[in-house]
This record gives C-alpha cells, structure tokens and sequence, in this order.
C-alpha cells in the first residue's frame, strides 16, 4: 500500500467552496486560506438550518492507548466517508494537531492510508496559524504581568505568585521552569516561572469552550494570573489585557474548514491534550457541523477515561450537547499488550493475549454506560489481525450485548467502513437525552475527584497530598469549588501509573496540586508525575522530516 503522503498526493480535492455549499455556506462565509483551506464566519450559525433533518452528534472514543496505535482519528474519518458513502449528509468536527507531538512522537494527526483529511502536511504544521495565535495572546498577558510588576506595581501582585505561565507550541522540557527577569535593574524583575505547551493553556481551552467573541471576552477577563501579599486574586481584567487578547484571537476564533480524501466536509478546530486538558475540538466547530449536516462525528482524545469524561463532564455541560452514539476504537494490537504483551511479539499471533486483554475494553464500556450513551464497538483492523483474534473480540461484544463491526478504513476508505457506518446509523438514538454527569456542580470538590476516580478509572480511593490540600483550602476560600474538574492523568493507563495496563484494580490516585482555570470555568486537578510541557524523546521525529522538491516528507 502507498504511504500516507504519497495517497495524499493523488488524491484531487475539491475546492473547498464545493465543500462548503454541501453545508449550505456562502462564499462570503469564507475566509479563503488557498483553494482548499477557508475559516468559516460565526454569522452562518445564526441562519436557520437549510437541513430538514435534526442533526445527531456522534461521538469517538478508544480503549486505553498503547504504543501500538489505535488510530481513533483515522477511524473517525473513515466513518464519515463510509456515511456518505451511505447517502448520509455527514460533517466531522476534529482537533487540530499540535507541533509538538508532531515532531516528537506521536507524528502527524490527520489521519492515515485512505482515511486523512487534506491538506495532511499544511494541518499538521502551521495550518491557519491557530495554535500562534493562542500563544501570542496568552504571552501577551504574561509580558503584560511583568511589565506590571516592573512598572510600580499598583495591583500589588506577589511577585512570588504569579501563576500564569508563559507557553510555546512545542516539546521542550528546559523550558519547564525558568528564572525570568535576570540581567540587571532595566530588563525585569527577576521572579521564577516557566513554560506550559499551548495545547494545555488555558487559552486554548477558552478558546475552545466558548461560544462567540462575546463569552470569550468574558472568559479572558475572568482569567486568574496572580495572588497579592494577602492572598486577593488579580485578573487579566484589572491588567486591560482581554481587548488585546481578543484582537489577537478574532481569527483563530473561527472554525476551519477542510476536506477528507472523499470529499467529507470536516472542521478542525482547537487542539487541547486529553491527559493534561479537556481534549475536545471547540464547541464552535462541533456546532459549526451541527448546524450543516444531519450527523456530525466528534472525538475525544486518548482513552475514554481522559477525553470522553471531560467531553461529557465539562464539555457537553458547558455546551448543552447530546451525543447520539458512542463508537468505541479497539484494535487487536492494543489488546494484546492490555495482555501483557511487549512491543516486539505483537506482530505474532496471539488470540489468548487477546483474551487477556479485554477486561480494559470491558471497562471503557462501563464508562460508557455510566454516562447513559449507547456504545458501539469498531475494531480498527491491522494487516497481521488473525480471524481467530478477532473472533475473541467479537465473541465478548456479543457477550456484552454491544454492536461490533471490523473497519478497514486505514487501507479501503469509506468503503472500509460501510458496515460501522450501518451499526451506528441503526443504534443512535433519534432523540438523544442529555447524558449523565458523573457528579454534580455543587459538590465538594474532594467528592468530584474521587467520584471520577472511582467510575472512570475503578480506583479505590483518592489521596492528597499537602499542597493539594492546601489548593483545596484556597479554592473554598475564593469561591471556585462549583467549578467541574478536569484531570491530568496519564493516558498510558486507566490508573495514575503508565506501567499499569489492562484494568488495574485496587490502587489509589494522588492528586499533588489543583489549580484554577477561571476563565476555561474548570479546575485542574494533577494527578501522579503528569507535566504540562512535554519533552522530546531520544529519537525524535523531527529528525526525519525534510523538504524535497518544494514538498514536506517525513510527516507522520
């Protein structure tokens, strides 16, 4: 089979205003980035809907990730084409990839074989400039604190508690903590501070929730940057940073617009992590796809545990979402290695480690069901995939009573897909109902973590540790316990361990700090050693991309 680039490179898209109409936007809709690239104006929201249909909203999750890919995006794409190839009117609402895993390990996120959205390598890297955006605005505000803080100082701000952090689109753990302002008495005042990725700002989560210009004005002037002396928070408000902010946000705030292999309208959107933050596409977007076609398909980062909870928990809350059906991504591979299974013996038959593996499956279908949504199980299909092993999938599905289906999009397309597409068309719900929270607003926020921990993740207990304590304290002391949480936790595993795969039991998750996004509205709670910038590893895959012939290789 062609590499990825090299299918992408025969395909012929349509020009993206062809894309458009199918979703019954205008040219004057459109902010043109080339032929097939256009930002997308907020005013087509408020113009009835041209479809006759109410639209239902599809929802993509996996089983807990492993090194050996599970490929939740291509599958997501490869089940909007096999829509369409059902006659169905589709829009998917995607995240858009950060530079950092793109050029550490991770690689390209648009997908793969014959199920990418185009153009791959432009999405990959700058795409319509979102992600510098975001970042500009958020170290707008910081250069905004210290020049405050240089400058007299009237707000009182504690120079020893500034908590809003400078961030950059990039893996680069040197930048994890830094001692700002050195170099004598005119370049600053000297004070520690650091780095975070700009997937896991709170910009880009505020960004993402918000529903127009407006809320997110209001989001940016609620932002918390720093303490007083005494204690007495100070906000981007009082600093008259949220209109500069804004300016800079004014095009980043709007959806874009691209195209799968198969001419599938898709938006892409936002980028958030799913272990460090909420790891949804933004709610304009998966409105955006709403509003054009009669399914729109979404996904949530990492396992189910991570990105679909938040989906529900924050994002749906937030947004007054319903979700029709929930299709859950497994693949033999992963399975195995829930079966204790090493990298290297996964390319060798093994239908018992298979076996072995299903308990994780069996949680993240309980995950599920907590929420009240209908699952459906699709198993991404890879070429040394046994009939045997995936006879003991099928076998467990039917056992649970849940809908399955083999896809083989990666190397058909929609044609690979057409069966997924049949199960979910059938078992979505007509009328979804709002889904269950796994908690409510006005709980403690002791009592959300550890409500979350136990559904979620099955851990026994929940412990804190003595800053986690004391951020508590702070939270009740400034009003922000109402807020719902969103937790760090590593995507490795359905615990707070990475090394613990399957379904671990009888552990505890350590929460050692909580901090407070009030202009995201929602509490950050760390978990175990989780960072929020990551780092590169020894081989990173920035070493393999080149230019040749005026075109990008190595990507993904």
């Amino acid at each position: 089979m062609p590499s990825d680039v090299e299918i992408a490179r025969q395909s012929q898209p349509k020009p993206i205003t062809e894309v458009a109409a199918t979703l019954g936007l205008e040219p004057e809709d459109l902010l043109m980035f080339g032929p097939d690239v256009a930002k997308v104006e907020l005013d087509a929201l408020e113009r009835p809907r041209s479809r006759p249909a109410p639209s239902r909203l599809i929802l993509v999750s996996a089983i807990t990730p492993t090194p050996a890919g599970e490929g939740k995006t291509t599958t997501t794409i490869g089940l909007g084409q096999a829509m369409a190839k059902l006659g169905e009117s589709v829009c998917l609402a995607l995240r858009e990839p950060s530079l950092g895993p793109c050029m550490g390990v991770k690689g390209g996120a648009t997908g793969g074989g014959r199920s990418q959205i185009v153009p791959a390598g432009r999405i990959n890297l700058h795409f319509t400039g979102d992600f510098h955006a975001i970042t500009s605005a958020n170290n707008l505000l910081a250069a905004m604190i210290d020049n405050h803080v240089f400058r007299g100082n009237e707000l009182d701000i504690d120079s020893r508690d500034v908590i809003w952090r400078r961030v950059l689109d990039m893996n680069d753990r040197s930048l994890r903590n830094v001692v700002l302002g050195l170099g004598g008495r005119t370049q600053g005042v000297p004070r520690e501070g650091g780095f975070d990725i700009t997937a896991a700002s709170e910009v880009m989560a505020m960004l993402c929730l918000s529903d127009g210009f407006d809320d997110l004005r209001t989001r940016l002037e609620r932002t918390l940057v720093a303490y007083t002396p005494g204690g007495d928070p100070v906000t981007a408000r009082e600093l008259k940073a949220a209109g500069a902010m804004l300016a800079l946000l004014r095009d980043a705030v709007l959806p874009n617009l691209v195209q799968t292999l198969e001419g599938v309208p898709a938006f892409v959107h936002g980028g958030p992590f799913a272990n460090i933050a909420h790891g949804c596409n933004s709610v304009i977007a998966t409105r955006m796809a709403m509003h054009g076609a009669d399914w729109a398909i979404t996904e949530a980062g990492f396992g189910f545990d991570l990105g679909a909870e938040k989906f529900f928990d924050i994002k749906c809350r937030t947004a007054g979402l319903r979700t029709a059906a929930v299709v859950l991504v497994a693949t033999v591979r992963a399975l195995k290695m829930h079966g204790g299974v090493e990298v290297k013996a996964l390319g060798t038959p093994d239908a018992e480690a298979v076996g072995r593996g299903l308990p994780n499956l069996e949680k993240h279908l309980e995950n599920i069901a907590a929420f009240g949504q209908t699952a459906v199980v699709a198993l991404n299909r890879f070429t040394g995939d046994t009939e045997e092993e995936i006879a003991v999938v099928r076998a467990e599905c039917e056992r649970l009573g849940v809908p399955f289906a083999v896809a083989e999009h990666h190397e058909k397309g929609g044609d690979g897909a057409v069966d997924l597409a049949r199960l979910v068309v059938e078992h979505a719900a007509a009328d979804p109902a709002p889904p269950r929270f796994l908690y409510e607003l006005e709980d403690p926020v002791e009592e959300k973590i550890r409500k979350v921990a136990a559904a979620m993740y099955g851990a026994d207990g929940v412990t804190f540790t003595r800053q986690a304590e004391h951020d508590l304290q702070d939270l009740a002391r400034l009003g922000f316990g109402r807020l719902p949480i969103c937790v760090a936790k590593t995507q490795s595993s359905l615990s707070d361990d990475p090394k613990l795969r399957g379904r671990p039991r009888g552990f505890d998750v350590t929460v050692r700090r909580i901090q407070v996004n009030a202009g995201a509205g929602f509490l950050v709670v760390l978990t175990g050693e989780m960072m929020r910038m990551p780092g590169l590893p020894r081989v990173p895959l920035a070493e393999s991309l080149d230019v040749v012939d005026g075109k990008i290789v190595g990507l993904g």
